[in-house]
């Protein structure tokens, strides 16, 4: 191969990876939009002020032999849930997040992203708060489209991670090429 013939591959190359990084950037914009802003949030989710992420409080046993049983916890973050928040708020529980450390049982509510805290030997509410940063996490990995769509099993989130991560793949790729294959070509003329 001729070097001229070689520098008109390079070139045809570095269109081709110039054209699938703008193609790819323009249909994925808005994607990456929300995961960039949503994951800047995460990222700083405990250091503003508790406002995304309810201050983790802490209970009065950190030895799990002297906690109240968890089905008793459970039903006093439910009676917490009814009294403070509202009387016809779902039960349906999220998950429940053991912080044996801190000594508190941590029940986060699947509607509206309510977490109550709970001292773990005695049962006493210490926090009641909205986790605003759950709702940051769905909208950062696409489980939002599963809810407002009623898809089961993630089937958009699924999608949605895999498209965006192998974009992102792609973009570092065709992004390095475009940045060293100019370079390249100036090295071999």
């Amino acid at each position: 191969m001729t070097p001229d013939q070689k520098r008109k591959k390079q070139a045809r190359t570095l269109r081709l990876f110039r054209k699938a990084h703008r193609l790819t950037g323009a249909f994925l914009f808005v994607f990456f939009f929300f995961i960039s802003i949503s994951g800047i949030m995460l990222g700083l989710k405990k250091h503003v002020n508790h406002s995304l992420l309810p201050k983790t409080e802490t209970g009065t046993s950190s030895e799990l032999s002297e906690w109240l049983p968890l089905e008793e916890l459970h039903k006093k973050a439910v009676i917490t849930l009814h009294e403070r928040v509202s009387p016809h708020a779902s039960a349906e529980l999220d998950k429940i997040d053991v912080r044996k450390d801190k000594g508190i049982a941590k029940f986060v509510f699947a509607e509206g992203n309510w977490g109550i805290q709970l001292d773990g030997a005695t049962g006493e509410v210490l926090n009641v708060g909205r986790r605003h940063s759950d709702f940051l996490e769905d909208l950062h990995d696409g489980s939002v489209l599963d809810d407002l769509l009623g898809t089961s099993n993630e089937q958009i989130k699924v999608t949605y991670t895999t498209v965006t991560g192998l974009a992102l793949l792609l973009f570092t790729i065709t992004g390095f090429w475009l940045w060293y294959g100019p370079k390249r070509m100036k090295r071999n003329r």
